[in-house]
């Protein structure tokens, strides 16, 4: 009983810290990295569809990035698309090729999206907090119904807290290496 709750719990924990790695990569930093358009979304042909189905992403230089588009029809439809997407980025199409030169991010901006970035592990944080109560309350649960005795249900909920405390600080750790990126010129 006291394992799958742990391990229900540590799966949980472990999702919300990779959510926060996922929100992290397209945060924008100085530099030109392919995941700055992981959340691009195109409309093709009534279909809305992730960019990296519909074109290949690449990154030649630090603050150049290359779409090129599989089907030249929708050239526009993905232009549109990556200003939609509020990124600051301004496409330049060049026949099937879209260029995206990165401008380098002015002083507040970054402040901002620092700011969003702690925002981000701040809610990822209180998500593990809440995987350990909903935890918590089942191991308590599992004592009052005589199904673990206290000396497991003590044991377990230090493994809880143990587990807590270990990815609140990987969100932590992923936090203080973004700010990094982010404040990097």
């Amino acid at each position: 009983m006291t394992k799958q709750i742990i391990s229900e719990a540590e799966e949980k924990m472990r999702k919300s810290h990779q959510a926060v790695q996922r929100e992290f990569t397209s945060l924008r930093t100085g530099k030109a990295t392919t995941s700055l358009l992981d959340n691009v979304r195109v409309d093709y042909h009534g279909t809305i569809m992730p960019l990296n189905q519909l074109a290949s992403i690449s990154a030649p230089e630090p603050r150049l990035l290359i779409v090129q588009a599989w089907d030249k029809s929708i050239v526009g439809e993905i232009a549109k698309a990556i200003q939609k997407a509020d990124l600051g980025l301004n496409p330049l199409v060049e026949g099937n090729i879209i260029r995206l030169p990165i401008p380098a991010l002015s002083e507040e901006r970054r402040k901002e999206i620092v700011k969003h970035a702690k925002k981000v592990s701040e809610d990822g944080k209180v998500a593990v907090r809440n995987i350990r109560r909903e935890a918590n309350d089942a191991l308590k649960k599992a004592t009052k119904d005589k199904e673990i005795s206290e000396d497991e249900q003590e044991k377990a909920l230090a493994v809880i807290q143990e587990l807590t405390d270990k990815y609140a600080e990987k969100i932590d750790d992923l936090m203080i290496e973004k700010e990094s990126d982010i404040m990097e010129i």
